[in-house]
């Protein structure tokens, strides 16, 4: 527990004196009538406690500089357990968390006033907690009409998310041997899929076949829901019905990511059903893998993720017009954006406990610059429906390549490099399968 209790000793470094943060678990969401979607922790209670039940709230108090952490949690309560699995309860809390306190989660609302008195500062993540907002809702306007009783309310409240998202940003060396965990499974994954795919084969069978895989390497959870795209579903970049044919001449996109003790792999690939790439597909294959490649070599610290995919974007529009889809002067094609037409996504995102990962990205005029210990994906694509104002050989061809990428002093790392990618590497293990 010395990586969960060094977060929260972070965390506290960054509060003010006097002050309560409140962080709330996640709760159990109702899928129909009174079954539930399988249960995900918030990732942000997760990242401070590790503690993966329903209905709990972190507290970190600071009284006059010195620190107590307090858990309110589900009391244990045989009954429940019998039905829906054991309760860690509050002695268990103590003992496996590290907490100084735990309470009964029923108790909460009660105590939550008694807590507040004479907090200057109240953390909480504001706008994304609505039970909780209603309880500080509560708590804190009583306190304000009790002032004639010498009790304070809390004056100012900031947002819980705007410091630990940045602590999430920076990975540490525990952090990072998870994601590579993760990105290891997800490319065990992916290779399978390689292996078995085969014209005739339903996009939600091969998406059965990755998720085996995943479960098989001890990952029984996906990151995100897999995206199985056959021929010109390629080109639906979040497409999840995964409920069509494979056909042999087609391309089969794949974006699929294991989740590995809450760490997201985030991968993609794509490949012919049959094992063999056609001419065309080839063509547009190479120069997406070019750009990847490329863009991948740029990461290192001091860069911008948007520079990178300038950079991306000027090689593609030079592609394009190579192969007669773009027509016309690059630098102009650029200034209008005609590339969007083909390429509507940027080229990567940060990577954590949440698959599009918390963290400021700056903006168009001051971009944020890449540190050592960021993760983030490379994913640059390539898609041209059906309806596009192009030759007939080029139409309903999606085309993404996507790899896990640590940011670290000297440049980086490739954590997902274990599957192909090269149209050699992908045809050989699809022959060999």
């Amino acid at each position: 527990m010395t990586e969960f209790e060094q977060r929260r000793s972070s965390f506290f470094s960054k509060m003010a004196n006097n002050s309560l943060a409140i962080f709330p678990a996640g709760q159990e969401k109702i899928r129909s009538k009174d079954t539930e979607y399988p249960f995900r922790q918030n990732s942000d209670f997760y990242y401070l406690t590790g503690f993966n039940e329903p209905d709990a709230y972190l507290l970190i108090v600071n009284k006059e500089g010195k620190q107590q952490t307090l858990l309110f949690n589900r009391k244990k309560d045989k009954t429940a357990e019998i039905w829906n699995g054991k309760r860690l309860g509050q002695s268990g809390a103590v003992s496996k968390f590290g907490v100084d306190l735990a309470y009964d989660v029923a108790e909460f609302e009660t105590q939550l006033q008694e807590l507040i008195v004479d907090c200057s500062v109240l953390y909480y993540p504001v706008f994304s907690a609505p039970e909780l907002e209603r309880c500080l809702n509560v708590a804190v306007n009583k306190l304000r009409a009790d002032r004639s009783r010498g009790q304070v309310a809390p004056a100012q409240f900031i947002d819980t998310q705007m410091i630990l998202h940045e602590m999430r940003l920076i990975k540490s060396e525990y952090e990072i041997e998870l994601m590579a965990e993760a990105a290891e499974i997800s490319a065990a994954g992916h290779i399978r899929a390689m292996q078995v795919c085969h014209p005739g084969m339903w996009e939600y069978q091969l998406a059965a076949e990755i998720h085996y895989e995943f479960a098989q390497q001890g990952a029984p959870n996906v990151a995100y829901n897999s995206i199985v795209a056959g021929s010109h579903n390629a080109c639906i970049l979040h497409y999840t019905e995964n409920n069509q044919q494979l056909h042999k001449g087609d391309l089969v996109l794949i974006d699929a990511g294991a989740e590995y003790k809450g760490y997201a792999g985030d991968i993609t690939r794509t490949f012919p059903v049959n094992g063999v790439f056609s001419d065309h597909q080839a063509q547009l294959y190479q120069l997406v893998l070019d750009i990847q490649v490329s863009a991948i070599s740029q990461v290192k610290p001091g860069v911008a993720l948007a520079d990178i995919n300038k950079s991306a974007i000027k090689k593609l529009v030079e592609g394009l017009l190579e192969f007669g889809i773009l027509e016309g002067d690059s630098e102009q094609l650029i200034k209008d954006q005609a590339y969007k037409a083909f390429y509507m996504h940027g080229i990567g995102h940060y990577l954590g406990l949440d698959v599009h990962d918390v963290g400021l990205y700056g903006t168009a005029e001051d971009p944020r610059l890449l540190e050592a210990g960021m993760v983030i994906t490379i994913e640059p694509g390539l898609y041209i429906s059906e309806d596009a104002d192009v030759d007939d050989v080029w139409k309903g061809i999606g085309i993404r390549i996507e790899d896990d990428v640590l940011v670290t002093k000297n440049g980086a790392e490739v954590l997902s490099a274990d599957v192909p990618k090269s149209i050699n590497e992908i045809e050989a293990l699809m022959a060999n399968a």
